[in-house]
């Protein structure tokens, strides 16, 4: 298993279910903004369940992609690939993975997202300046939620986190963001790193 640090978490969303016929337009809205981004690199800060910070760039590449490569002294590296999701400690040589369609962060890598059928949002909360939705496989709601954060205008990911299936939560911020550049491939290699390899890669 990834540890629960790891998986990426709901800061505040306990908002009562969503009424679909008022918010279609705003999920629609969501969604085509969602599956226009089709690569993004931005850096990141990631809050740990225990309050622990690190930082690092992120790498999107969609669908099914997805790097983490966090800053010294932090020693992991976080891949998402060939259907896999695949962590590495440097520090303690040890690598682990699970299938992507079995973590929250399969709903934001998807080929196509949508907010309906397989995927069920359980919460909109909206604050000014910033509408925040929380998802769960609707077949599997054991698997953890993820919820994603914009900013409103103009409508941009500002956040995503993880609730894991032990209900730790870890939250993930970006700044910087860049969208529409071309990755190279390697960088999304579920492979195990070489020992020594810094896991920072390229874009």
């Amino acid at each position: 298993m990834i540890p629960r640090r790891l998986l990426l978490a709901a800061p505040f969303l306990l908002a009562a279910a969503p009424a679909p016929a008022a918010d279609a337009a705003e999920l629609a809205r969501i969604a085509a903004y969602l599956n226009g981004i089709h690569t993004l690199k931005a850096h990141f800060l990631q809050v740990a369940p225990d309050g622990r910070l690190s930082e690092g760039t992120a790498w999107v590449d969609r669908p099914g992609r997805m790097r983490f490569a966090y800053a010294p002294p932090t020693p992991y590296l976080l891949v998402a690939g060939d259907g896999l999701v695949m962590f590495h400690d440097r520090q303690l040589d040890q690598t682990s993975t699970v299938p992507l369609d079995r973590t929250p962060l399969g709903i934001l890598l998807a080929p196509k997202i949508r907010f309906s059928g397989s995927v069920k949002v359980t919460a909109i909360h909206r604050l000014p300046g910033e509408i925040a939705l929380t998802l769960i496989r609707a077949a599997a709601p054991e698997q953890g939620s993820l919820t994603l954060v914009f900013s409103t205008d103009p409508l941009t990911l500002r956040q995503w986190s993880v609730l894991d299936p032990q209900h730790q939560r870890t939250t993930v911020s970006l700044t910087d963001i860049e969208t529409g550049g071309r990755f190279d491939p390697a960088l999304f290699s579920v492979a195990v790193p070489q020992q020594g390899s810094g896991g920072s890669g390229g874009g």
